[in-house]
Parts: structure tokens; sequence; C-alpha cells
């Protein structure tokens, strides 16, 4: 614990009647309460970002109790808290606290390391305390700790969930904040006098952020597993059905990589004027329920691949899940190399829909797509670059580019174009489309538009 402010005592209004008492201390939780997000979580997924060995540690951590778990990751790594999303209700009810003189508490289960540092950070908090290895304020011991500081009835207490119903009952007035209408209920059984702030809608509201956090509109890529049906005018029920399971588990995995890459880029995603508003990054969806929507999506894709496809499609969709998650946790960093990835990814829900509906890929595909998607990928990396070059010249890219880069990438860009054209124009030509079409010289008007685009 540390002291920051000596605030004078002044008349308590916050529960809007001025009473004869000095102001009583504010006693607010963290997780959930002042955030809008769990810090122990987040400190979890840093420890696996940071120092993925250390979990092999983490079973036997759990067999000990709860407080020296935390202690033990604290003492390895410590969560980012620059870009933490406060909660604007419970900032709001602190700042109307903090003038009419009332002293205001940081009072949580997580280490305390945590707990100063997001009190430093935020900057309005008179004193902090957190869990040690000897004590875990959770709970019932949270309460005791706000006892022995202020005694029984003297701080109002703001808390978000049922652990905290010790510390509304210990206090004089209590704050639920985002409760649900039963907790809501609970906890003005454990104190009459209560104020209900921001109540959650509850049920299954959380199920609108997962959705966002899902990014279905991503899934329009994964029609690229038709590809093949359309290529070799295979438009069998059986073809169809498979094609269409097919795209299913494609979207499911992605999605649950799409979930666990913003579980890992919680801080940069937080620190980008853009990403800062997803699902995860602001707080709408709780990292527990998003690493079990992950965990499930993954087990649901699975099913159906299982259930549904060839033992090939299974294996290849095991490539494609461990290949996004490489991508996204570690391989888009890399020069070059995360462009020929990205580019992979692509190719592989092709050859995805053929092995789904048990046809060959036609060479003349693998290589269009080969060339077609690497154009794509350095498009999307070029995009970004210059981007970040006209915010700063002299500064690299997060992705290890730098501005002598943009032209080397261009060029890159150009070439595999121009080179998915020529192919084109080569099947055109040839026995398989001369075999499919019975006019196949109309097809090359595909050609010119693919130039003009490239050439742009």
């Amino acid at each position: 614990m540390q002291k920051m402010i000596e605030l004078s005592p002044s008349t308590d209004t916050s529960c809007g009647s001025a009473t004869s008492h000095a102001a009583v201390p504010l006693v607010v939780d963290m997780d959930g309460t002042l955030l809008r997000t769990n810090v122990s979580s987040a400190n979890l997924l840093a420890l696996a970002a940071g120092a993925p060995r250390s979990l092999l540690r983490l079973p036997r951590w759990l067999l000990q109790h709860r407080n020296l778990c935390r202690a033990n990751i604290a003492d390895i790594v410590l969560p980012p808290i620059e870009s933490l999303p406060l909660n604007p209700d419970c900032v709001a009810l602190i700042t109307k606290r903090r003038a009419v003189g009332a002293r205001v508490v940081l009072v949580s289960g997580a280490d305390e390391r945590i707990v100063a540092a997001v009190a430093r950070q935020v900057g309005l908090f008179d004193e902090w305390y957190g869990s040690s290895r000897a004590i875990n304020l959770s709970g019932a011991n949270k309460a005791a700790e706000a006892v022995r500081l202020f005694g029984e009835r003297g701080f109002d207490y703001i808390g978000d969930s049922v652990t905290d119903l010790p510390a509304w009952r210990a206090a004089r007035h209590a704050y639920t904040l985002g409760a649900s209408p039963a907790l809501r209920a609970r906890a003005t059984k454990a104190n009459a006098s209560i104020t209900h702030l921001a109540q959650s809608p509850g049920g299954l509201s959380w199920l609108t952020p997962l959705w966002r956090a899902m990014r279905p509109h991503q899934w329009v890529k994964n029609i690229l597993v038709f590809a093949p049906l359309l290529a070799g005018h295979s438009f069998a029920a059986g073809h169809l059905a498979a094609a269409f399971f097919a795209f299913i588990a494609f979207s499911l995995t992605a999605s649950s990589a799409y979930l666990v890459n913003d579980l890992f880029d919680l801080e940069a995603d937080r620190a980008h004027p853009r990403k800062r508003h997803r699902p995860l990054a602001a707080g709408d969806l709780s990292l527990q329920r998003g690493g079990l929507a992950a965990l499930s999506l993954a087990v649901c894709a699975g099913v159906i691949s299982l259930t549904t496809l060839p033992l090939e499609f299974d294996l290849l969709l095991s490539l494609y899940f461990i290949a996004t998650l490489s991508y996204s946790l570690w391989l888009k960093k890399k020069v070059f190399l995360d462009i020929f990835v990205l580019a992979t990814l692509y190719t592989l829900r092709i050859i995805g829909g053929a092995v789904a509906i048990g046809i060959s890929v036609s060479p003349w595909l693998l290589a269009f797509s080969m060339f077609f998607f690497l154009a794509l990928a350095v498009v999307k990396r070029l995009v970004e670059l210059q981007t970040v070059i006209r915010a700063s010249p002299t500064r690299g890219s997060k992705r290890d580019y730098w501005a002598e880069d943009l032209g080397m990438i261009q060029a890159l860009g150009a070439a595999s174009g121009y080179l998915s054209v020529l192919v084109l124009a080569l099947y055109f030509n040839s026995p398989e489309a001369l075999a499919l079409y019975s006019s196949p010289e109309l097809l090359w008007g595909i050609c010119p538009l693919l130039l003009f685009w490239i050439s742009r």
C-alpha cells in the first residue's frame, strides 16, 4: 500500500443527501468495476505471450493458494496497464466523491504490484491494497480489510460481482455497477442503503460482442472453398454439401483464431485508434468468455470436419489453424515471411475445398492462386506501410518493415500480379479450358481487367 494525496474531509453527498459526518471513504473494486476487464486474466495472457515456458509450472501453482499463483505470475511478468479500459460510471463516481473531499481507496484481489501500477496510472486514489503472498484480498477478506481500515459501516463500497457481497454488507452505503437483476436483488438484501449503477442487460447479451469479435464479415474469404467446384464444373449435390461443410469449418476455425489473436494482442489493440473498439480490447467481452469461445469454436469446427468430411480435410484444417495462429502470434512480425504465409492461407482454402469434395486441384488454379494471393498480401502490407510512413517517415512499422522496403514490396506485388495474369492467359488457351468451355476466347476479357487493377 502507498499513500498519494491527503484530502481534507467535507460533507458527503454521494448518496444524494448531505450528512453531518466527514466525507465517508469510498472503497473501489478493480476488475469489472474500475476496469472493464480482468487484469489477472490479462496477466496470465501476458505470461503465455512473454514467457510461454512458465506455463508448464502453472498446474503446480494452481494447486497452491490463488494469491500465491497470482504472485508467482507477477514475479515473471506484469500486464501492460497504460491503455486499460476504464469504466466511465465508476470514474464519474470517484470524481464526484473526491470533489467533496472523500478519500478513495482501491482494494482488489489482484496482485499488489498490479494494483499499485493501475492506481498510479489512473491517478484518482489516495491508497491502494492488493493481494500478497500472505493474504488474498478477495471476497470476505476484502470486506475485512475495509473494516480494518475504516471500521464497520465506516466506508462506502462499489463492486460488480457476487464476490463483493461481504463488502456491500459491511459498507455504510453500497454501489453496484453493471450487476444483473438477480445480483442487484442479493446486494439490496445485503445492504438496504444501496445505489445501482449501469444495470447489466444480463442473459445472453454477451453474444452480441462475441459475434462482433468473431468477425463474420471475414467469412467471405472462405468462399474460396467453392473455387474447385466452379473451376471443375462439379456441381453434384454431394459436392455442394461437402463444400458447404468445409466453408462452415473454415469459418469457425478462422473466428477461433481471431479471438486468440485478440486475446494476445490486447496491448497493441488498446493503443490502436481503430482496434481499441474491438470487444475484447474495449472490455465489452470478458477475457474468460473470449477464451472459452475460441476453444468452443475450434472444437465445433473439428466436430463438423470429423463427422462430415474426409480425413485429409481434417488434417488440412488442422494445418490451417496452426498456420493461422502462428501468423497471428508470431509470423506476422517477420519481414516478407508474413506476406508469403498470408498468401498461403488463401491457397489452403482452395486446396481444402478440393479435398472436401474429393477432386484433384487443378495445377492452373494453384499457380494462379499462388501469384494472385501473393499480390493481394503485398497490397495489404503496402497500405499499412504507407500509413506508417505518412505518420513518421523515419520510423519502422510494428511488423519490422521500414520506408526503405517500400520499393521492394511494390516490385514484388507487381511481379506477382502480372504472373497471375500470365498464368490465367496460358490457361485460357490450354486443353483443359478447351474441354470445359465452348468459347474460351471470350474469357480473355478478364486479363486486361486484371492488368488494369494490378497496375493502378
